[in-house]
């Protein structure tokens, strides 16, 4: 079975999509950031940052494995 041929751009956008939404309800919702959890929106955060990186890096044409 063939992977499946999606751009890696894409692939990073809905990622990094997916951390900001993650942030959002986490911040929304008061019992996922207090406590035991406090460290959860930083977990979000540190998506965002590397998602950032992703996208930059992916931008500069060293990020898509077709051209290797």
């Amino acid at each position: 079975m063939d992977p499946p041929n999606l751009p890696t751009r894409t692939v990073v956008l809905v990622g990094t999509g997916l951390w900001a939404l993650a942030l959002v309800i986490t911040l929304a919702v008061p019992a996922l950031h207090q406590g035991e959890r406090s460290w959860w929106p930083w977990a979000c955060v540190s998506g965002l940052a590397l998602g950032a990186f992703a996208g930059w890096y992916v931008r500069r044409g060293k990020g898509n494995a077709a051209g290797a």
